[in-house]
């Protein structure tokens, strides 16, 4: 029973894993610009969101196959489940933890900056004239790579010989639960401090990205402008355009029995209204596009859907609100909670013993967790919304060196580099949501789950304590427990004690991580307040510029090759393929 119990969890968890390829790859495929894809980026941005997304997606699962050695009804381990058992379970969950944590934190220091590189090697000029080859494209990536390779064996050399908690005084220390976090082999302590750098540079960028996009979700749900406001755009492009052409006609007559040239006045307005024409028509066909004038059945079909169901899209906004509110709330809670009531405040990162302070999201969690997978599909869904809030932060402030914009994220037009930064911001977030959600939304579940444990006294030693009729002496699992009987029942999910440990020994991570969650919390609540009376407005600069990019898309097809830019300003001539290409268009 126990076997197919957990076989069916894994199973689970494989599905779930499926999921998130799908997820991975329309993120991709949305985001990257269609005339710059390039088969290495897309296939390792797929492969690290999938790779961070089933890490953190793997709680659920190490709570269902901890948990499922012991009996919550009656506080004690199920019939035949003996320590070698659970002592198996564990190993087992180690060994896919620490091969995501390593898989993660290497695609994020080494396998997306080498991609980046090699993308950046490329020359299409040298390439088409035969002077680089593949060997000379990795060498020259390699070699910029190599101060990344650098960097990670620091991070681990850092973690061996760094001093930790082991001999700190205090009370705290001699419980069992922390003498097991602080007892660890070398290999496991440097992967500990590697990563605990990583979850503390992640948690910066999810308190200001993850925060503002988990505030600005649910408000562009309910109130968000369209990309095109095709009603509006037409009538306000159509009298526009009216007023430029009547201009122009005015000009024209009135410099019509000149037998000279206009004058420069004259010349210059007209010049402007020209290039603004241009502008206005490109304005005027994509509010066609947008109105589906010309699409096919299909297409207007589905803008009848999208129309019908924007009712349903507000009310989805309005209860993702809630939501997100709700979750802000129980976060807070257990901020307050473990600053209060914290055994060991900032010398353990602020490792909270048991829960004081009720919070209402973490008690759904474990009473779900009771009944498999129902937890897991409420985690799911909580996992995805921090992930869509953080994407959203990113597309919403871009990617920046401190007041300064580097890349910009949008839908369609993202360049592959930005796409590379983005996934690697992305991957830092996703450990930081890890520890959020393990710590702060609901950290007795990601802790013990449902596991309880009998506090009636033993009447034989080394029996199991019998609360089948002594249902009040049921209590929940914690840290902090000094009873026997909990030693011999609870067990302590993998993710809890390996992010415990990174708190314990290296406690100045655990102190900047846990205020970083009130950072988010406030940023959270200044940005859904301005939201709230802030207006959206459509961003017509924003539209003339994806439609002037869409014709440039157009011209680089029927050429068949993006033009090496560069190269020909050097050179300060063209190709000779697009010199061809071109006079062909001019000759048809």
């Amino acid at each position: 029973m126990a076997l197919i119990q957990s076989t069916l969890i894994w199973v689970v968890y494989a599905i779930v894993i499926v999921l998130m390829v799908a997820i991975a790859s329309i993120f991709v495929y949305v985001y990257q610009s269609p005339r710059e894809r390039s088969a290495s980026i897309t296939l390792v941005c797929i492969f690290t969101l999938t790779s961070l997304l089933a890490t953190v997606l793997l709680l659920p699962v190490d709570v269902a196959l901890v948990s499922s050695t012991a009996s919550s009804k009656l506080g004690r381990r199920k019939d035949g489940v003996t320590q070698q058992n659970v002592d198996n379970i564990v190993l087992s969950l180690k060994i896919v933890y620490y091969t995501l944590y390593s898989l993660d934190a290497l695609l994020c220091l080494l396998v997306v900056p080498f991609t980046y590189f090699w993308y950046e090697e490329y020359d299409e000029v040298a390439t088409d004239e035969g002077s680089q080859t593949i060997g000379a494209r990795f060498w020259g990536a390699f070699k910029y790579t190599v101060a990344f390779i650098v960097l990670v064996i620091i991070l681990l050399l850092v973690g061996l010989f760094v001093p930790v908690a082991r001999d700190r005084e205090g009370g705290h220390y001699g419980l069992d639960y922390f003498k097991h976090l602080l007892d660890e082999n070398p290999g496991e302590r440097a992967l500990t401090f590697a990563l605990g750098l990583l979850l503390t540079l992640g948690t910066l960028i999810y308190a200001l990205y993850t925060s503002a996009g988990f505030a600005l979700l649910p408000v562009a749900f309910i109130k968000s402008a369209p990309g095109v406001s095709a009603p509006m755009l037409t009538a306000t492009t159509a009298s526009e355009l009216e007023r430029n052409r009547e201009r122009q006609r005015q000009l024209e007559g009135r410099n019509a029995g000149r037998s000279d040239a206009l004058p420069a006045k004259d010349r210059r307005e007209l010049d402007a209204l020209v290039r603004e024409e241009r502008t206005l028509v490109r304005r005027e066909r994509l509010a066609a596009e947008a109105s589906g004038e010309g699409q096919s059945w299909l297409i207007k079909s589905w803008m009848k859907i999208e129309a019908v169901f924007r009712p349903i899209k507000l009310i989805g906004g309005i209860l993702l609100m809630i939501l997100s509110i709700f979750i802000w709330v129980c976060m807070l809670l257990t901020g307050i909670d473990k600053a209060k009531n914290s055994i060991c405040k900032s010398h353990c990162g602020y490792v909270l013993g048991h829960i004081n302070i009720f919070n209402p999201i973490n008690w759904i969690f474990v009473q779900s967790a009771k009944v498999f997978p129902i937890d897991y599909i409420l985690f799911l869904f909580l996992v995805l919304l921090f992930f869509a809030s953080s994407v959203v932060g990113i597309a919403t402030l871009g990617i920046r060196f401190l007041w300064l914009k580097i890349f910009q994220i949008r839908k369609g037009h993202t360049s592959p580099q930005a796409l590379l930064m983005a996934t690697v911001m992305l991957t830092l977030i996703a450990l930081a949501i890890n520890y959020s959600l393990a710590m702060m939304v609901a950290p007795q579940y990601a802790h013990y789950g449902p596991q309880t444990f009998c506090d009636h006294p033993l009447r034989h030693p080394g029996e199991q304590a019998n609360c089948t009729d002594h249902p009040n002496h049921i209590r929940p699992c914690s840290e902090v427990s000094s009873n026997p009987a909990a030693k011999n029942v609870c067990t302590p999910s993998v993710v809890s004690t390996f992010l415990d440990r990174i708190m314990v020994n290296f406690s100045f991570f655990g102190v900047v991580d846990f205020w970083a969650q009130f950072v988010f919390l406030g940023v959270f609540l200044i940005v859904f307040v301005t939201s709230l009376f802030r207006t959206p407005k459509l961003d017509e600069y924003q539209l003339d510029q994806d439609a002037e990019e869409d014709e440039e898309e157009g011209l680089l097809a029927s050429t068949g090759r993006r033009f090496g830019a560069t190269w020909q300003d050097i050179t300060g001539r063209a190709s000779k393929k697009t010199n061809q290409a071109l006079e062909h268009e001019e000759e048809d």
